[in-house]
């Protein structure tokens, strides 16, 4: 009978570790908390110094009771859930429950599940931290006061069935506030000039930079056409040549957050994909002839810090799989920012014998993609710069100046492994000072200022880092909490808030300022990393926050005025009851209900009807989603008509050969196509990106 018992928390971690401990250890899985605070009440005393009033969960009685025996059975207990408070927290909640002594040497913690960490852990447990659990608490009981007290008064004046969660409010208002922006923005014209030179038959484009000595700026048509005629028969100079070496450094090794954008840039994954797949790698997958094996650390990190025992991995690997001068020679460091907790390593692949190449077997496609991603961009960290030779030209034209820019890859470095769409060569002739150039044709370019981009799922990850609200861990949770509520909607990978968002944002910023005020919120995250490092009472910090927090309630609750929500009306029938249907959001976007529910429950999927035909039956072309959530257009007649399209159909554009509309296809080349699927009709098109206006050089294929 084995002597030791180690609870975990997931059984693929359990296998994993199974495999180092030996036949005296019994390796069990918890599945996370067991025991937490109640849902159907706020489950806290706050007159008794906040005291939490926790109740084993609904449904993990049983798997309490089996660990419960299992303990009584056992000389020694170990708790080995995750290295973070809330892996802590568990442990804590486990010792009290399965009735081990306070003062024991029972938790054992790793960032990374391999032999080596596994079996040093357990060399040297240490006892519960409490200073990390009263953190936990503190989050707990303050997210439990904010949500528990101003939900119910939302209820009662916007909705049934609305929240306020603490750092989600704050997440809404930046989208909300993003929006605003967006549309009060004023767009404002200005062009740009671009001169297409010529030199021993090889092209080349300058840009205008200087009008008599001044930074070229150019706000009309009028003002085009007079630089334009000012250009006519004048000479094109070289006036200036420089040339250098750059050097571009690699990124850091991934933290949480930097993984979640790179994971959504790189990969299409929500950051609630790429936390599940990381922790899938984490806890282990099975290797042909190992066993269970953990191929990351932990994956919930602020900190850039590497071990030296992975540095030294890492430059082997690289020496050995690319040569020696892609190592700098010794390790290469980097700086984590100040408010980084720096509890854990950065995230990076644990074993160096099992490339990417080699896991192709053993994990699924997306573990594949995600594993791929944190094993290129941790080896590249260590690799050496890419080195560019760049060329810069000023060009005279009377009492104008060009320039021409140009760059090429001179040494690859880390870009052999981890490269952006960014690095291009964009090659120069070899030009001198003094020398004569041809103008091939001047291109004018009409622009329009932009408002700031809304947000993504990446680009909110990073606002909330930046800002210091939640951490790492909270990131995934808090974007599919404000969607789930339906606070928020994402279209085409762009979140947009909804009216519902709109209104309960405004309500807050009236009665709980604080709450979704950026600057509060960090300071709360700031006082909850003070209680973990022992230099602030946990009591004390929620008191410091709930006496002004009352008040706000107390005001909420009388002056707080009821809102009712209009519902967006449709010419739609219901085809139960005959009602015209409303508009509602849900988790996954628009559908269309009967206004009679609770009486009358149908829904349909709402349908946006574009402008254009079916090319197949002449039928109304209507956008629909896929199972996945995935946009597609199809034909309103089906099933009668099978036409179906991914890709965004073009204005005013039809095919000259057939007349049906054409679509835009294509991700960095981008192309229009006849939509027809018996038409081979296509033009090349050559998109600018800042205008959003075509400047086309047009390739008929007939």
């Amino acid at each position: 009978m084995a002597k030791n018992l180690v609870i975990v928390e997931s059984p693929a971690k359990a296998q994993t570790i199974k495999r180092y401990l030996g036949k005296n250890y019994k390796v069990k899985a918890s599945m996370g908390h067991l025991i937490d605070l109640p849902r159907s009440q706020m489950g806290i005393e706050i007159d008794e110094e906040f005291k939490p009033k926790y109740i084993t969960i609904r449904g993990k009685g049983k798997t309490l009771a089996e660990l419960k025996k299992e303990a009584k059975k056992a000389e020694k207990v170990y708790l080995a859930a995750d290295p973070d408070r809330e892996g802590e927290a568990i442990c804590w909640h486990l010792r009290r429950a399965l009735n081990v002594e306070d003062q024991e040497n029972c938790r054992v913690i790793f960032n990374e599940i391999t032999k080596e960490a596994v079996k040093s852990a357990f060399k040297e447990p240490r006892e519960i931290a409490y200073d990390l659990v009263n953190a936990q608490q503190a989050r707990r009981v303050l997210d439990r006061l904010v949500g528990y007290n101003i939900s119910p008064i939302l209820w009662k004046k916007v909705r049934k069935g609305l929240s306020a969660g603490r750092v989600q409010s704050v997440a809404v208002k930046l989208i909300c506030d993003r929006e605003k922006e967006i549309e009060k923005f004023e767009p404002e014209e200005y062009w740009s000039l671009i001169a297409d030179l010529q030199k021993d038959g090889m092209d080349f484009e300058a840009k205008l930079q200087k009008i008599e000595g001044e930074k070229a700026k150019i706000s009309s048509e009028e003002n085009m056409n007079e630089i334009l005629k000012e250009l006519k028969n004048v000479s094109y100079i070289v006036k200036k040549v420089e040339k250098k070496e750059r050097l571009r450094n690699p990124n850091p090794p991934f933290i949480t957050s930097t993984l979640q954008q790179d994971a959504y840039r790189r990969l299409g994954f929500s950051a609630r994909k790429t936390m599940r797949v990381a922790q899938q790698l984490y806890e282990g997958v099975k290797v042909s002839g190992e066993g269970h094996v953990g191929l990351i650390t932990y994956l919930r990190t602020d900190s850039t810090r590497i071990s030296q025992t992975a540095l030294q991995a890492a430059k082997e690997y690289i020496e050995s799989e690319f040569g020696k001068e892609y190592h700098p020679g010794k390790p290469r460091p980097y700086k984590g920012k100040k408010s980084a907790q720096d509890a854990h390593e950065a995230i990076r692949p644990t074993r160096f014998d099992l490339s990417p190449s080699k896991m192709q077997d053993a994990l699924e496609k997306d573990q594949l993609r995600l594993y791929k991603l944190i094993w290129n961009r941790f080896i590249a960290s260590q690799m050496t710069p890419a080195k560019f030779d760049t060329i810069s030209a000023d060009i005279s034209a009377g009492k104008m100046e060009f320039r021409a820019r140009g760059s090429q890859l001179k040494f690859a470095g880390f870009l052999t492994l981890y490269k952006d769409d960014q690095d291009k060569d964009e090659l120069l002739p070899e030009l001198k000072k003094g020398e004569e150039l041809d103008l091939k044709e001047l291109k004018p370019n009409q622009h329009f200022t932009q408002p700031p981009p809304r947000y993504s799922e990446a680009s909110l990850v990073k606002t909330l880092e930046k800002e210091g609200v939640g951490r790492p861990s909270t990131y995934a949770s808090i974007i599919e909490n404000i969607q789930s509520k339906t606070y928020v909607v994402q279209e085409e990978k762009k979140l947009y808030p909804t009216q519902l968002g709109k209104i309960v944002v405004e309500q807050l910023e009236e009665f709980f300022p604080n709450i979704v005020d950026v600057d509060f919120t960090a300071k709360v995250e700031e006082g909850l990393d003070r209680i973990e490092e022992g230099d602030k009472d946990w009591q004390e910090f929620l008191k410091e926050f709930y006496e002004p927090f009352e008040k706000q309630l107390n005001k909420a609750e009388e002056e707080m005025k009821k809102i009712e929500i209009e519902e967006e009306k449709t010419d739609v029938e219901c085809d139960k009851c005959g009602s015209y249907m409303v508009v509602k959001h849900g988790r996954y976007g628009k559908f269309l209900a009967c206004p009679s529910f609770p009486d009358c429950k149908n829904t349909k999927p709402f349908v946006k009807e574009l402008d254009v035909t079916c090319p197949k039956c002449q039928g109304k072309v209507v956008e629909r989603k896929s199972k996945k959530g995935r946009k597609f257009l199809g034909c309103d007649n089906y099933p009668d008509c099978d036409f179906l399209t991914w890709y965004k159909p073009i204005e005013n554009e039809s095919c000259p050969k057939c007349n049906s509309f054409l679509v835009q296809r294509g991700r960095k080349n981008k192309y229009y196509q006849c939509s027809h699927p018996d038409c081979d009709y296509t033009i090349d098109e050559v998109l600018d990106e800042n205008s959003k206006e075509k400047n086309s050089s047009k390739n008929t294929k007939n």
